[in-house]
């Protein structure tokens, strides 16, 4: 009969997907494990139970949410919903105001900052300006090109012809080339512009010359504004080298522009010039529509079909240079932004089943797409929103079935490890301030915004305290008619009914929270059964196994006969009803019975006490037969 020890000193390859559950070779099945929800992988190794989240405010229905950095002192949330916009400071809201877009453009609506203005691009809506001048005083409005950029869309044969030199003139074209969406949008008879002010069939429109013409006689030399309601807007957008950078429309998907330098809305190409605009496609052996553009080490462009690298120092229209580096690609039927991990992107997938890190790598002078999801992909399900929390290192990124996969990275210390969070309803959109963590939720059958909170052990939760002990609390009425799980003055009481928005405690209290419950899961791979000699072994029994734990106020552990709590050693006679205290040392517990599925972990550690858990290391003892 073999004797065998086992220590498992951290968890920093995460949850395995099944496929896995044969590869003992691997470094990732030492440091991985079966199931881990609800819980956090720390940079160190250890891993803890989550911390709940904060119920801050009922929204009108499905929303996006912004960060909005004004200075260090000054940052806000911006929640984009159908015709409105809200902003939050803090869990405050400061101002509510319309909006052009809809509850349909939300998941493809793309973003960037500079200074006081944020702007807002979608490839069905004008380009949007948010502009703060106060905590209270917010603007929401369509922004103007200084120069914008002008493309020919008709074939080269068509021709204009224009009844007058100036004021309203009547445009003939040789080809249907008008729609509706033309209104507004100006073309080009030479260098000279003009505004459509009326389209009266595919042939013929009604226009208003802004400058006046030599010769109104059928020309072909003629284009249109690369943008129009007719064509499309952009797509994605950044600022790159002092230049404001347009990646792709609904008509010209694989088309990038970069402003004038220091000259941000001015498209002008003009004659070449170091400081003049730049426009050019991704032309190339697959379609390439831009999905999003992004400034990192050098401007980096996600298509549909593949990753690019546009060089350039500085970047001129005579220096640009453009690369293709990898054929991941990106998602079509929504926007996620990639996110910059120590000098690294982020982003997601085409085919929703992975998360690749965009890194340069000097020897090869190149970039590589690392799939960050390979040991965990059932994990990762078309992703919708994502999001990075720099002062944990969590990426979060919610899922469409609704949970939310967390990945803690530190490429130092070789850390990479998911985990997944389930929550009543399911997670929406994301965004990251400051190391706090915004979301959306649905929640009985209503949005909600609600925020990662350390001093929370539930979900949906809000806390109150006062000079005396109440019994009746209330302010509850986003839980509805439900089953509210309740820390009273730190010790957990369980699940208490709301009613009309009000819990009733016995004993009062002086401090509470109330919340919805979740439970956490801790689950390793099953063990591997293998003699000394090398051949598989026979029934496995577990005699022992001791939990290294860090300022922990609850355990439960299944050593195969169910969960049970575990009693921690104290020296003195706790009050009824008193908080517990939080235990930092070694539990050891005994097992007992022989096992013959060898599928079944040795150990599970399971519970929804709403208390803290810290997971450092496990160490088992085993006997196994010959």
């Amino acid at each position: 009969m073999a004797m065998g020890r086992s220590v498992k000193t951290s968890f920093t390859a995460g949850e395995l997907g099944d496929q896995l559950l044969g590869r003992g070779d691997l470094r990732a099945f030492e440091n991985g494990a079966r199931r881990l929800r609800n819980v956090f992988i720390q940079p160190t190794g250890g891993v803890a139970r989550r911390p709940g989240l904060r119920h801050v405010a009922l929204l009108p229905g499905p929303s996006k949410l912004i960060a909005f950095e004004f200075n260090t002192e000054q940052t806000y949330l911006l929640v984009l919903s159908d015709h409105q916009m809200l902003v939050f400071m803090g869990d405050t809201q400061v101002a509510q105001l319309g909006a052009p877009w809809t509850g349909a453009m939300l998941d493809g609506i793309a973003y960037t900052q500079s200074a006081d203005t944020l702007l807002v691009v979608h490839p069905s809506l004008p380009p949007q300006r948010i502009t703060r001048s106060s905590h209270t005083d917010w603007s929401v409005q369509g922004w103007d090109f200084v120069l914008e950029p002008f493309h020919r869309f008709a074939p080269p044969g068509v021709t204009l012809a224009s009844s007058a030199l100036s004021g309203t003139t009547t445009l003939t074209a040789s080809a249907a080339v008008f729609q509706a969406g033309h209104v507004g949008a100006r073309l080009r008879l030479g260098p000279k512009k003009l505004r459509v002010a009326a389209v009266a069939s595919p042939t013929s429109a009604t226009a208003v010359l802004e400058e006046a013409i030599a010769s109104g006689a059928a020309t072909a030399d003629w284009d249109e504004a690369a943008f129009s309601d007719a064509r499309g807007w952009p797509v994605s957008i950044c600022f790159h080298q002092d230049r404001l950078v347009l990646g792709g429309s609904r008509n010209l998907p694989n088309r990038l522009w970069l402003s004038r330098s220091g000259d941000l809305f001015n498209f002008d190409l003009g004659t070449g010039l170091d400081d003049q605009a730049i426009e050019f496609g991704l032309l190339s052996d697959q379609v390439n529509a831009i999905r999003a553009v992004f400034s990192g080490r050098h401007l980096q462009v996600f298509t549909s079909g593949a990753e690019w690298m546009v060089t350039g120092d500085p970047m001129t229209p005579a220096s640009i240079q453009l690369h293709r580096q990898t054929r991941i690609g990106s998602p079509v039927a929504r926007m996620i932004q990639p996110v910059d991990v120590d000098g690294s992107t982020i982003f997601v997938s085409r085919s929703g089943r992975a998360v690749h890190e965009y890194a340069y790598t000097d020897v090869q002078q190149a970039y590589q797409a690392n799939d960050l999801a390979l040991v965990a992909r059932h994990l990762v399900q078309s992703p919708v929103a994502m999001a990075y929390d720099q002062t944990r290192r969590l990426l979060h990124v919610a899922m469409e079935g609704g949970w939310l996969a967390t990945l803690t990275l530190y490429r130092t210390e070789q850390v990479t490890a998911w985990t997944r969070q389930d929550t009543v309803g399911s997670f929406g959109s994301l965004a990251e301030i400051d190391g706090t963590v915004w979301c959306v939720t649905y929640r009985f059958g209503g949005w909600r915004l609600e925020r990662f909170d350390d001093a929370l052990a539930v979900d949906a939760g809000l806390t109150g305290d006062g000079p005396a002990a109440k019994a009746v609390w209330s302010g509850l009425e986003h839980l509805l008619d439900s089953q509210a799980q309740v820390v009273a003055d730190g010790a957990p009481r369980g699940t208490v009914p709301v009613v009309a928005g009000a819990i009733t405690l016995s004993p009062a209290a002086y401090a509470v929270q109330a919340g919805l419950g979740f439970a956490h899961v801790i689950e390793p791979l099953p063990p591997q059964l293998f003699s000394a000699a090398g051949s598989r072994a026979g029934p496995l029994r577990l005699v022992a196994a001791t939990f290294r734990l860090l300022e922990t106020a609850s355990l439960s552990v299944d050593l195969g006969r169910g969960p049970a709590p575990v009693p921690f050693r104290r020296l003195d006679t706790p009050l009824l009803d008193a908080a517990p205290p939080r235990f930092t040392g070694d539990i050891t517990l005994r097992g007992l019975g022989w096992r013959r599925d060898t599928m079944l972990p040795l150990w599970r550690i399971e519970g929804d006490t709403p208390l803290p858990l810290i997971l450092l290391s496990v160490t088992t003892e085993t006997r196994m037969t010959d």
